[in-house]
């Protein structure tokens, strides 16, 4: 478990380094409004990376079931075909993201009208490197079905550090570059992504952990195609759901002023670190869970998630515990200390949150544990429980008319997150998703 977590949570590290250091030159070197629009731009590149999850999560079940079996040549196949429609998914994302930016930005609430074009611009030089992010989330999928960790946290070393180097190399000048600012942000995210994805097909090319690409089998076989998106698009589905929530949930904040909103920003940032070992044993749980049932283990794929959730949930809840009682310490490290009520708004939303980590860590780890197993219907079915039926009208009611302020918003999110955390654990407890045919 931690050979396949270990390596996934020093890849999130590095993905997390980068958008403090993006943050810190719109901070430090650019104006207050490009700070405003990053805040905003990394919502959007949570969510342009995810579209590749409808064909991701079905790609490492079926392969991790196929390793689980011995069967080799057709989880090298399922390589093949899930890379075959990630480059379908890409031009078709390539075009509908670049005609519905305006309406993206729109839907932040966004009432400053110098901050939105900054957000196109950006995410319109970003848009080029759509390819290139295919390749970083689909190949590295599909390695982690067959238990290689260690491909995707090699190429997204390189996706960050090219990253960070050319950032602020178009900020400060260096190496004869020519100063971009703004524009200089975006290039730098787009080389890295391009660079990363070339990385991942050169290993690919090459074969890694018994998966190589072959022409013969880049040919379309409607019938893997189907299998891998009949587990993948809801899958996919449960995450595309949840980061369009999460823009929804922002446009309530954004109305609220712009000092709750900054607050947000902050407080977002510092509970983003507790994801990270969520998101890492949540990778282990999914790998492990598809490989034992395709070897039909059904013990050790429940044993397996169970020691992923408890290791994931204890690191998580100890975050928890320095969110409630180390809260301001942390808000300090990011905002200067004249921002008083910036900081007093961030420091309770820390503690609000906290409550909610051991049920973040519940949710996170067992929707990847039933996802690797090919059971992805009933997670998207508690996503749409938990978000539409409970966060969103909530907190529409908690903050109407400032009754309990951003603060309310929260209070929906920590509703949202324990009753989604109920949800699926009754889903495991219960057993079916070991029965799931994929």
């Amino acid at each position: 478990m931690l050979r396949l977590a270990v390596p996934v949570l020093i890849e999130q590290t590095l993905g997390l380094l980068v958008y403090l250091s993006d943050t810190t030159l719109a901070g430090q070197y650019l104006e207050q409004r490009h700070l405003t629009a990053m805040t905003l731009v990394a919502y959007l590149m949570w969510l342009v990376p995810n579209i590749f999850m409808l064909v991701a999560i079905g790609s490492t079940a079926v392969i991790a079931r196929n390793i689980g079996a011995g069967k080799t040549q057709a989880a090298a196949h399922a390589t093949n075909q899930s890379l075959l429609l990630g480059a379908g998914l890409a031009l078709i994302s390539m075009v509908s993201i670049y005609g519905a930016m305006p309406a993206l930005v729109a839907a932040m609430g966004l009432d400053q009208p110098e901050i939105a074009p900054l957000i196109e611009e950006y995410m319109n030089i970003v848009v080029i490197a759509i390819p290139g992010i295919m390749l970083t989330q689909i190949g590295p999928a599909c390695l982690r079905g067959a238990g290689d960790m260690k491909s995707g946290l090699f190429a997204m070393t390189i996706v960050n550090a090219i990253n960070i180097v050319l950032s602020w190399a178009f900020i400060k000048g260096w190496f004869g570059l020519p100063v971009l600012g703004w524009r200089g942000l975006a290039i730098g995210t787009a080389a890295g992504h391009w660079t990363g994805g070339l990385i991942i097909l050169a290993m690919l090319v090459r074969g890694r952990a018994g998966l190589r690409l072959n022409r013969a089998c880049l040919r379309p076989d409607r019938q893997m195609c189907r299998r891998l998106l009949r587990i993948g698009v809801p899958g996919g589905g449960d995450v595309i759901t949840v980061i369009l929530c999460h823009l929804w949930f922002l446009s309530i904040i954004t109305r609220l002023g712009e000092v709750p909103a900054a607050a947000h920003g902050v407080a977002i940032r510092i509970e983003a670190l507790a994801y990270l070992p969520g998101h890492a044993f949540q990778m282990a749980a999914a790998t492990l869970a598809g490989q034992y049932l395709g070897a039909k283990d059904y013990y050790r794929a429940g044993r397996s998630v169970t020691m992923a959730l408890a290791v994931g949930g204890a690191i998580m809840t100890v975050a928890g515990l320095a969110f409630f009682f180390a809260g301001r310490f942390l808000v300090l490290i990011m905002v200067d200390s004249s921002k008083t009520e910036v900081i007093e708004i961030a420091v309770r939303l820390l503690q609000i949150v906290a409550v909610a980590m051991p049920a973040l860590a519940g949710s996170m780890i067992l929707a990847g544990a039933l996802r690797g197993a090919g059971d992805t219907r009933w997670p998207l079915l508690f996503t749409l429980i938990g978000l539409l039926g409970m966060r969103i009208p909530l907190a529409y009611w908690l903050t109407l008319d400032s009754m309990f302020g951003i603060d309310g918003a929260w209070y929906a999110m920590v509703v949202d997150v324990w009753l989604r955390c109920l949800l699926i654990g009754y889903r495991f407890r219960h057993g079916g998703w070991k029965m799931t045919s994929v």
